[in-house]
């Protein structure tokens, strides 16, 4: 089986069978992001097919410099179905500790299947660890793509509360998920 990378470079000189590796290895993944944030089966199918549409013609720009290729489809898949909610004008979906166990295990290929299952599981917990009004801030710029601005107007707290919100849960995420201890101080 090719590596990401191989994969990468492969289909961006316009290898189908590479394009076919990766959608194997990484549409259950688009897939399961898109329809979390969107909560719609049709509009996730379609994102996805967007997603790969969209590798399938900017392979090269693919910078393994810049992070894994599951990330850099992620993003992806992330702007394209907030792109896609905001298209469809009827706003946003209420971020709640209930969707914390709506959140699928993307586990895209049997290669991956223990990393992506011990990564899933591990910000999953990470992210349910956090105090109530870091995860709300978080899950509200994450999967409902609000600026720190709308945020704070929408939970009526102050614009400099949210931010220190979203860093210090992402750090705390960031340090639990390498093992780190967990900073002290700040915001709880």
């Amino acid at each position: 089986m090719w590596e990401d990378r191989e994969a990468i470079a492969r289909a961006g000189a316009g290898e189908a069978a590479a394009l076919e590796v990766l959608y194997d290895r990484y549409s259950t993944l688009v897939y399961s992001l898109a329809l979390r944030i969107l909560r719609n089966t049709g509009d996730a199918e379609d994102v996805t097919q967007e997603v790969f549409a969209q590798l399938w013609k900017q392979a090269s720009r693919f910078d393994p410099q810049r992070g894994a290729v599951g990330a850099w489809l992620s993003v992806i898949a992330r702007s394209r179905a907030l792109d896609r909610l905001r298209r469809r004008g009827s706003g946003r979906v209420t971020a709640g500790a209930e969707g914390l166990d709506a959140i699928p295990d993307p586990a895209p290929s049997v290669e991956l299947v223990t990393a992506s299952a011990e990564q899933v599981s591990a910000a999953r917990d990470a992210l349910a660890s956090l105090p109530a009004d870091q995860r709300t801030a978080l899950e509200l710029a994450y999967y409902e793509g609000l600026t720190q601005a709308e945020i704070a107007e929408r939970t009526s707290t102050p614009l400099g509360t949210v931010k220190t919100r979203i860093r210090t849960g992402l750090q705390r995420i960031r340090d639990r998920i390498s093992g780190r201890p967990a900073p002290t101080g700040g915001e709880p």
